[in-house]
């Protein structure tokens, strides 16, 4: 005997399956963790090929998910690139072209850098839309909580860090910024770029530039915390950390790891910075301490039972360093034998790495060699949660990632513009580099020519023989460049000359 329900309960399974399929539905849309390193090369990973660095869980990232092999920062230092990997610009179409610095380091002087103006449409703003809730924990430098620059005013629910990238110079600041308001830490006053005195320099001097609260420490914190918060919603956490940007500052333990290992004479801040009793060991240090900090939040993750769910990236805003600060890039082959560093549109300047996680989405093990930029990020994000986006100059790069590669769309090229070192242009196409290089000088400059499928070092200048293809880069230029917005930053078309 069958037993039949009555109209009401009909009704009322009806409804607890509409509940259960509308949460399971936001459920299923996967958290996203954008983490992004400062200053790092392109060869300072093992994944990427460095040797005397350990960063096991960057590369058991690497294993279990995607590593590019040829994928871009926007800028070759750090403003420009968080804003155009942000906003999806390119640095022909970006408000913010280069570091214009704003006040200075002291605390009652924190001014910042140029801010993003009102009404920018950030990833922030994008995730937002979908339905996610958004933090920003690390550096910012895109504008101080006063500015219209505020994270939270740019689509970040929640936001913490460095809003200043000259306070960022030290690893044991007096304060990091929450939701526009100071936290204080438990760390004396620091001028971080006074150096030491060679011939009377002692241990305790070494030891000025040590504090209690670690700077990295706090942004994993406030991560965790956030996810904690966030677990049972989707949410997108930007996570740019400091590391490992200048200046040498690293916890006691981490150096120990590496001390021994290295033949090394301390540095005494000649250079800007500050001063390391063991500037390699502190160098390598930083890297590893970096690693083990995403090492945290993937096992946060799982604890948390997200690991299936949730989308990592990590990748860094520009190569490494120059010769300042007690930084060796030769001794770590830190930029892979690129040519080039931070503030070098030459691949050691702009080539990055790029590893991307997703368990079930991501096919484990696989590397990419699909010529891919930061600026692609909200794009693909956009395609992620199903919205439809204008004026971004990314593509997205989501089928790569799925293992659609038969699908993927591709840049017929990519270009670059930078006002600082000189003023610069670069455009790759194919396996064409091309680089224009102190153009502020000389508004007549030539393009130097690479073929990067075997010359990856850019070591051979190719233009004389290829004048179709140099004609093709002007036509790029006069198509992308947009005239900038002040004085400083227009090189291409100026309306002034710089005189010798």
């Amino acid at each position: 005997m069958r037993t039949i329900l009555p109209a009401k309960s009909f009704v009322l399974l009806f409804f607890i399956f509409l509940c259960h399929s509308i949460n399971g539905h936001a459920q299923s849309k996967p958290n996203i963790i954008y983490i992004y390193a400062d200053d790092l090369g392109y060869g300072e990973l093992g994944s990427y090929g460095q040797t005397k660095i350990r960063t096991p869980n960057l590369d058991k990232l690497a294993k279990e998910g995607m590593r590019f092999t040829q994928h871009y920062t926007s800028a070759p230092v750090c403003a420009p690139a968080r804003c155009m990997l942000l906003t999806g610009k390119h640095s022909g179409h970006t408000y913010i072209h280069g570091n214009y610095e704003l006040g200075e380091f002291a605390d009652s002087l924190e001014g910042g850098q140029m801010p993003l103006p009102e009404g920018t449409f950030t990833i922030g703003h994008l995730m937002k839309q979908a339905g996610y809730k958004t933090a920003v924990i690390g550096k910012w430098g895109l504008g101080m909580a006063n500015t219209s620059g505020n994270p939270q005013k740019q689509g970040f629910d929640y936001a913490y860090g460095y809003l200043d990238q000259k306070q960022a110079h030290n690893y044991y600041p007096t304060h990091l910024w929450e939701n526009g308001q100071w936290d204080p830490l438990q760390n004396p006053v620091i001028t971080v770029h006074k150096p030491l005195d060679p011939l009377t320099a002692t241990n305790k001097d070494f030891e000025y530039f040590r504090g209690k609260d670690y700077a990295p420490a706090k942004l994993t914190e406030k991560a965790l915390a956030f996810m904690d918060k966030n677990a049972k919603a989707p949410f997108f956490l930007y996570l740019p950390y400091t590391l490992p940007h200048l200046s040498l500052q690293a916890p006691d333990d981490y150096v120990k790891k590496y001390i021994g290992q290295f033949d090394e004479k301390p540095y005494f801040g000649q250079k800007g910075y500050a001063s390391a009793k063991y500037p390699l060991s502190t160098y390598a240090a930083m890297i590893t301490y970096l690693d083990d900090q995403v090492g945290i939040v993937l096992d946060k993750i799982k604890k948390l039972g997200l690991d299936n769910n949730t989308l990592i990236l990590f990748s860094s805003d520009n190569g490494a360093t120059f010769d300042v600060g007690g930084v060796d890039r030769f001794f770590f082959n830190s930029n892979g034998g690129l040519r080039g560093a931070k503030t070098d549109l030459f691949e050691g300047g702009i080539r990055e790495p790029l590893i991307a996680r997703w368990p079930g989405k991501i096919k484990a093990g696989s590397t990419s060699e699909l010529v891919s930029v930061q600026f692609d990020l909200m794009a693909t994000l956009a395609e992620l949660t199903h919205q439809k986006i204008a004026g971004t100059d990314g593509i997205s790069f989501l089928s790569e990632l799925t293992g659609k590669q038969n699908e993927q769309k591709k840049h017929p090229y990519l270009y670059f513009e930078f006002p600082e070192n000189g003023g610069q242009l670069a455009i790759r196409m194919g396996d064409w580099k091309g680089v224009k290089l102190d153009m502020k000088l000389h508004p007549d400059s030539k393009w130097k020519l690479f073929n990067l499928a075997n010359d990856r070092n850019e070591t051979t200048d190719l233009a004389d023989q290829h004048p179709n293809i140099i004609a093709q880069f002007d036509a790029i230029v006069k198509k992308e460049h947009r005239n900038a917005h002040i004085k400083e930053w227009e090189f291409v078309n100026p309306k002034f000359v710089i005189k010798k």
